[in-house]
């Protein structure tokens, strides 16, 4: 298609029906897939995050990158988070939980992470679509996604490319996370806002 028909009235309104339709797609299925998910399990987690001396975050990709922004979250409350693979993140010991995420609960990097980390006598809590994964098989938590595995480009669980539900529903259950624990903190959004980076 010419750029000329691109930015023809047809067009754009063409355009615009397609964003329509495929915003209402997107959201719809994670809402869909967000109210699957248990509020036990995401409890359970909660509590991990609430009684660990530091925390720990992995994930690859965008799964990584979603773990990422919940941790600035997490420090904005005043906990001590750290990112594995940064430069400055410290050795795991008893007491600290590592939190990870992995759609198919099968990446290498992570399930090593995992499983080093519990070597070492911390805790493990786990975003995952696989109850029955090695990343499972090692945490003390696990918060099961329904959404499809990357790699299951079949499947009936969502319309959307490869893991993008799994990414979606992990932000917006970390972020709920986040409030949960705020509701619990007498902190100011300003006292949180003094913990934002001023170095931007």
């Amino acid at each position: 298609m010419s750029v000329t028909a691109e930015t023809s009235p047809a067009g754009l309104a063409g355009t615009s029906k397609a964003l329509d339709r495929n915003r209402a797609l997107v959201l719809g299925e994670i809402r869909a897939a967000s109210e699957r998910v248990d509020p036990v399990q995401v409890a359970a987690l909660v509590t991990e995050l609430r009684l660990a001396d530091r925390i720990f975050v992995t994930g690859a990709g965008r799964s990584g990158l979603v773990l990422k922004m919940a941790a600035m979250r997490l420090m904005h409350l005043g906990l001590t988070v750290h990112v594995v693979g940064e430069t400055t993140a410290p050795a795991i010991r008893a007491g600290d939980l590592l939190l990870a995420a992995s759609g198919s609960g099968t990446t290498a990097g992570v399930v090593t992470a995992a499983e080093t980390a519990a070597a070492q006598g911390a805790r493990v809590a786990a975003y995952t679509t696989s109850s029955g994964s090695p990343l499972a098989a090692v945490a003390i938590a696990v918060v099961l996604i329904p959404a499809a595995q990357k790699t299951d480009h079949g499947s009936a669980a969502s319309r959307q490319y490869s893991g993008s539900l799994f990414e979606q529903v992990l932000f917006t259950t970390t972020e709920a996370v986040f409030q949960s624990l705020w509701d619990d903190d007498a902190a100011s959004p300003e006292d949180l806002w003094q913990r934002h980076a001023n170095l931007e």
